[in-house]
């Protein structure tokens, strides 16, 4: 498990579903913010890290702890559009905010991804209320263990 206490670069977001406004990591200063970077296509992202973001965003209280989804699309980008995205979103009934990673104008990788060196998907980002990384984790987390680091990272002092 790669620990860093640097801070979270920015989201770099083309376009935002399930959110009125755009969201910056600075606006959500004070919040626990879970990130789960994922593709459509992803099987691992399908069975296992979105459904446990939902439940993330279902059991804590959003003014304490924020989910954002990212949609990184780093092959099929033919597949994988914005609009295809909207029609997956509404058929897994995922209603948490989810943004598209802004397409690289060089290569493959898009903008978020590259900024904070993800080597695919699913990946599962915790920020603490200080917008700092405190975990980054490429593919599978126990369900107990992300609920633990999140309640630990709520109790920590403002």
């Amino acid at each position: 498990m790669a620990t860093h206490h640097r801070q979270a670069p920015e989201l770099i977001i083309s376009q935002w579903f399930n959110t009125k406004n755009d969201i910056t990591l600075a606006g959500l200063r004070g919040r626990v913010v879970v990130i789960e970077a994922f593709q459509m296509l992803c099987p691992g992202c399908v069975s296992h890290a979105l459904p446990q973001a939902q439940n993330i965003h279902k059991m804590f209280n959003p003014e304490e702890v924020s989910v954002i989804g990212i949609h990184t699309v780093f092959e099929h980008h033919q597949a994988m559009t914005p609009a295809s995205l909207e029609a997956f979103l509404h058929e897994y009934r995922i209603n948490f905010p989810v943004g598209v990673d802004t397409p690289s104008t060089r290569g493959n990788i898009p903008k978020t991804m590259a900024a904070y060196d993800m080597q695919g998907t699913p990946t599962t980002i915790l920020l603490d209320k200080e917008g700092r990384i405190r975990k980054q984790k490429l593919g599978q987390e126990h369900d107990m263990l992300i609920g633990a680091e999140i309640m630990s990272l709520l109790r920590e002092p403002s």
